[in-house]
């Protein structure tokens, strides 16, 4: 993609402050409509020759094509009877596309996540981890048929998430699948003695082990599953710690809390990613443990001062990080709204993103446009949620996080 490093997105500073005054001066108008889907994206971080884009007929020949995938799932209706959705297995969908970073020395799939929106932008973030039948193994399904009959007023296509408490999950008029991916770098290593709450939280802290439980309720469970079966952890509900930060959600959107994730990250690098829907008792209700002992009384040693434990995970204790050194809630991007402020930057600014409406492309978790009348880049990450932009001198500016430009441009 010409000699510019073919990547991505967002808008110059010298031109975003007046880009802010200008647009801060219109009134706010919805950008997002509500449509019927007939095909839905797969885009982010997977592999280069993957298709990238299915409708129905799509999705019954992959279905013909791996048996192994198709799926049926019966859940309760409100008339007090019972509705089965086929479908495919979301899980052996996106293991069918979804690339390998050769980089992370163990466990890459608990890295990845994938975000599920639909044609008004209404977003889900659902973790490789909690889908994978090693480790979380929810049967959660891309749904393209009810009772026997195709879907309806849901769009061609929804994802049913039937181990859910609530239904907000399940995310209709799918328009896009986007897979994230958290790189991996070298840690500290050691055992650690200390643990931070960041990222969209309205009070980062620090917990050491002079901070827990706290005010927060203790829980003990003892572990079923291998490897570490009869092992008995004590600890706090880790979904109340985040909340003892306070997640930042914007009370304009529904079930805002559905789109983030966080990363857990040990002291050696080691990271796995937990969905918020999957915690949040309205919805996946996973009793998932920030643990600081054993036993009441007895500190965990060697796994460091706090670990995660996940007593719901059918094997592989994989995601039970040790060592416990961070905690980083994170806004996962939304594609529908990524393509909505491309097409406002285009209409605000023309001289500096022609021709407009190029086809949206990805690359190593990256959305992005490319404008070949003037040589520059305009995307967004799914790693970190920034914008960014390089113009035709090939310099990358980032301009920061999409989610302070999606009101701007009248995209949420």
């Amino acid at each position: 993609m010409n000699s510019v490093f073919p990547v991505i997105s967002a808008l110059r500073i010298r031109f975003a402050f007046v880009l802010l005054s200008v647009v801060l001066a219109m009134p706010w108008q919805s950008a997002m409509a509500a449509s019927l889907s007939t095909q839905f994206y797969l885009v982010g971080y997977i592999n280069s020759g993957a298709q990238k884009s299915f409708n129905l007929a799509d999705l019954q020949a992959f279905a013909g094509a791996n048996p192994s995938a198709q799926k049926t799932v019966s859940v309760a209706n409100s008339a007090g009877g019972t509705d089965v959705y086929t479908g495919i297995s979301l899980n052996k969908f996106l293991s069918y596309f979804i690339k390998t970073d050769t980089a992370v020395p163990k466990n890459d799939i608990l890295r990845d996540y994938v975000v599920a929106t639909g044609t008004d932008g209404y977003k889900a973030v659902f973790s490789l981890g909690e889908l994978n039948s090693a480790f979380g193994n929810q049967n959660d399904i891309i749904a393209y048929q009810l009772n026997g009959q195709n879907l309806a007023g849901t769009g061609f296509a929804r994802i049913v998430a039937p181990g859910d408490v609530k239904a907000g999950r399940w995310v209709s008029n799918l328009a896009s699948l986007e897979v994230g991916h958290v790189p991996y770098s070298a840690g500290p290593r050691g055992v650690s003695a200390r643990f931070t709450v960041s990222g969209q939280v309205n009070a980062p802290t620090g917990y050491d082990a002079s901070s827990l439980p706290g005010s927060l309720a203790v829980s003990t469970v003892t572990v079923s599953t291998p490897p570490l079966a009869g092992t008995t952890f004590t600890g706090v509900s880790l979904w109340d710690l985040l909340n003892q930060s306070t997640i930042t959600t914007n009370p304009n959107v529904k079930n805002d809390m559905l789109g983030k994730y966080v990363i857990a990250t040990g002291s050696d690098g080691y990271q796995a990613v937990f969905s918020l829907g999957e915690l949040n008792p309205s919805f996946g209700n996973q009793p998932d443990l920030l643990a600081y002992a054993n036993v009441p009384g007895k500190p965990l040693t060697s796994d460091g001062f706090a670990r995660v434990v996940v007593p719901g995970d059918v094997a592989k204790a994989g995601r039970y990080v040790s060592n416990l050194i961070a905690l980083e809630v994170v806004d996962a991007p939304n594609y529908v709204a990524v393509e909505c402020l491309f097409n406002w930057a285009e209409k605000a600014y023309p001289s500096l993103f022609s021709p407009a409406a190029p086809p949206t492309a990805a690359w190593g978790g990256y959305a992005y446009r490319y404008y070949s009348a003037v040589n520059a880049y305009l995307g967004v990450s799914s790693v970190d949620n920034h914008v960014v932009y390089i113009g035709s001198d090939g310099v990358w500016q980032d301009e920061g996080l999409v989610s302070s430009w999606l009101p701007v441009a009248g995209c949420q």
